[in-house]
């Protein structure tokens, strides 16, 4: 299966996956609102997706590596058409709650089996370049996505919610007609017979900060995602419009060194890009306290998303490499870790800056630094197992 031909494929769905993902940010909160929603009834609508993402994409990881990657894709896409379909269709807030639940156990299979697949169809030596793709894919479709959801706002609250189910079906079709399966039956066999893994076993593995790398960038992001806008209001003056603008250019940013990462990868490796990347995500908290205006806003949040934006491919890339387990069940694992960021990184954030506004980016550094100083340990364990191996 060549490379060049797949990675195109793999790129369109996952941006209209999460275009359709996107389309339902701006107007879910007014929705449920209309729905009759308390704040807390909307936080924790928010929450249960990811909750389900956490506890359930371990599982489709390890399907994906006993009955192949396709199948599990088209469940997750079709959980997310359905899930929207409930959404337009709901009456009543546990109506609401009940079509969360369902798009987060369902979808939660998408993120996982697709980057499994990159990992399928890759050599070592190209797979950070195969993460970044899809990291791209992920990154331009969020962009995208709540833009167009705020303009079919305009038309009706139900609107884009039907839109989003319509992409997410269509997108069915065209994984049905267009990927092929990248494990093979033989395949499957053996990655059947790699070593199961446990949360337990996950946490005691030689590169098990990884998993917890990616927890600390997202929950670090989650919580300026969930910050900034009240930060930014105080300290520039922007509104809603500056900052949908401001995120896109940080969007952007991260995408276009996505785009590079087969190149960085092969100049200074994994680990070496990890590195830098969080370096760079602390010096981009750093900046971000210096806010004054529209441009520093989209300077200062350019550099964090160029900082975050390389460690996630070279993450994803590192674990599949490293792993013993197959990469169904590595992605699974690593999917869910992102999640639990997804989870406590908005609450933590909030409460830290009712605290003090800019204690959300003290910390961000914080974590960062830990994070690097703990990752820089577990890599030279690393690589003294691979001089020894």
């Amino acid at each position: 299966m060549k490379l060049n031909r797949v990675l195109p494929i793999l790129f369109m769905i996952m941006f209209l996956v999460m275009v359709g993902f996107g389309i339902i940010i701006p107007v879910l909160p007014f929705y449920a609102e209309n729905l009759g929603a308390s704040p807390t009834e909307l936080g924790l609508l928010m929450a249960v997706y990811s909750l389900m993402q956490l506890f359930f994409a371990p599982m489709w990881g390890r399907i994906s590596d006993r009955f192949g990657r396709k199948p599990v894709i088209l469940i997750g896409i079709f959980g997310l058409s359905l899930s929207f379909f409930m959404l337009a269709l709901s009456t009543e807030v546990w109506m609401l709650f009940a079509a969360r639940i369902v798009g987060g156990i369902l979808s939660a299979a998408n993120m996982p089996t697709v980057m499994a697949y990159v990992a399928d169809i890759t050599t070592e030596e190209e797979r950070s370049k195969g993460m970044g793709i899809i990291g791209v894919a992920t990154g331009l479709g969020f962009i995208f996505g709540p833009a167009i959801g705020g303009v079919f706002t305009n038309i009706d609250l139900h609107a884009p919610f039907y839109l989003a189910g319509a992409l997410s079906f269509l997108t069915l079709i065209f994984v049905i007609i267009f990927l092929k399966e990248s494990l093979p039956y033989s395949n499957r066999e053996l990655q059947k017979n790699k070593k199961k893994q446990s949360i337990g076993k996950v946490i005691r593995e030689p590169f098990a900060m990884l998993y917890f790398l990616q927890f600390f960038i997202t929950l670090s992001l989650a919580g300026l995602e969930a910050t900034f806008a009240y930060f930014a209001a105080v300290k520039a003056g922007l509104d809603a419009v500056s900052l949908g603008y401001i995120f896109m250019i940080m969007g952007l940013a991260s995408a276009a060194v996505q785009g590079n990462m087969g190149k960085l990868t092969k100049k200074f490796g994994e680990i070496r890009i990890i590195e830098i990347g969080i370096i760079i995500s602390a010096l981009g908290f750093a900046l971000i306290l210096f806010t004054n205006s529209f441009v520093t806003a989209a300077i200062f949040l350019a550099i964090f998303g160029v900082g975050n934006g390389v460690i996630r491919p070279s993450v994803s890339s590192l674990l599949t490499k490293k792993s013993k387990a197959g990469y169904g069940s590595t992605t699974g694992f690593l999917s869910s870790f992102d999640s639990l960021g997804r989870i406590i990184g908005p609450v933590l954030g909030g409460l830290l800056y009712s605290m003090a506004i800019e204690l959300p980016y003290i910390s961000g550094i914080i974590i960062s630094v830990v994070a690097l100083i703990l990752f820089r340990g577990s890599a030279q364990q690393l690589l003294k197992r691979q001089a020894r191996g």
